[in-house]
C-alpha cells in the first residue's frame, strides 16, 4: 500500500513539474507556443521544417511535440505522423509517431486520473468532455478502440476521458495501441508522398479510412450484441 502511495505522489510530482517549466522559464513557454502555432497551420511542409531545424535532435522534438499535441487537445496529431514519414522514411517515421502518440496518450489518462475532472475541463473544454462521457456511455469497452479510428474524434480527449472513468490503464493502453497501430501505419505509408497543405485531400484520406474500420467495429458491436441476447434468452 505504501508503495502505491509513492507510486501516485511520484506521478503527481512529475505532472506538476512539467506544468511549472511551462509557466516558469520562458524558454519553454516560448518554444511551446511555438510549437502549438505550428500545429495549427496543418502543413506538413511547415511541421516538418520546424522538426528539421532542430538537427540531431530532431527525432527527440518530434517525440515530444507529439505528447505536446496529446496534452493541449485538440490539435492535428496526423500532421506529425505524416512530417515523421517524410523525415525519418515510413517504417522509422511509424515506430516514433506511434511510440509517442502512446506517451501522450499515457500522459493524458494519468493527469486525468491523479489530478481531476476539473483539471481537465481546463485543458480541453467541459462541453468536448461531455460529448466524450456520452460516447463512453454509448460504445463502453469499445469507446477507446472507435475513437483512435475516428478522425474526426479527438482521441486526446479520449484519453483525458477515459482517465476520469473505471477503466485500468492497462485496459486503456492496450484498446489505444491497437486502435491506433493500423491508422498509424497507413498515414505512415502515405506521409512521403505528401506535400503543402494538402488538406483536402488528408481530409477525404482520413474519412475513408475511418469509415472502413468503422463498418467493421460495428458488425463487431452487433455480433457481440446477438450473442448477448441469445446468452439471455
Amino acid at each position: 500500500m505504501k508503495n502505491i502511495f509513492k507510486g501516485i505522489k511520484g506521478k503527481i510530482i512529475s505532472i506538476l513539474a512539467i506544468i511549472c517549466l511551462y509557466f516558469f522559464i520562458p524558454f519553454v513557454r516560448v518554444n511551446v507556443n511555438q510549437a502549438i502555432n505550428v500545429l495549427k497551420t496543418v502543413d506538413v511542409n511547415a511541421a516538418r521544417e520546424y522538426i528539421l531545424s532542430f538537427g540531431i535532435w530532431a527525432p527527440v522534438v518530434s517525440f515530444l511535440l507529439m505528447v505536446l499535441q496529446s496534452v493541449v487537445a485538440p490539435l492535428p496529431a496526423f500532421i506529425i505522423t505524416f512530417a515523421n514519414a517524410g523525415l525519418f522514411g515510413w517504417v522509422k517515421g511509424a515506430i516514433l509517431s506511434w511510440s509517442s502518440a502512446m506517451a501522450g496518450a499515457a500522459l493524458c489518462y494519468y493527469i486525468a486520473r491523479l489530478l481531476g475532472r476539473d483539471v481537465v475541463e481546463k485543458l480541453t473544454s467541459r462541453t468536448a468532455l461531455e460529448k466524450v462521457d456520452e460516447f463512453f456511455e454509448r460504445y463502453g469497452k469499445y469507446a477507446v478502440l472507435i475513437a483512435r479510428l475516428l478522425p474526426f474524434i479527438s482521441f486526446d480527449i479520449v484519453s483525458y476521458a477515459a482517465g476520469l472513468t473505471s477503466m485500468s490503464f492497462w485496459s486503456f493502453f492496450i484498446a489505444t495501441g491497437i486502435g491506433q497501430l493500423p491508422a498509424t501505419i497507413v498515414y505512415s505509408y502515405i506521409g512521403g508522398m505528401l506535400t503543402g497543405t494538402v488538406k483536402t485531400f488528408v481530409i477525404g484520406l482520413l474519412m475513408l479510412f475511418a469509415l472502413s474500420t468503422l463498418i467493421v467495429l460495428i458488425k463487431k458491436m452487433w455480433d457481440d450484441k446477438k450473442k448477448g441476447s441469445k446468452v439471455n434468452i
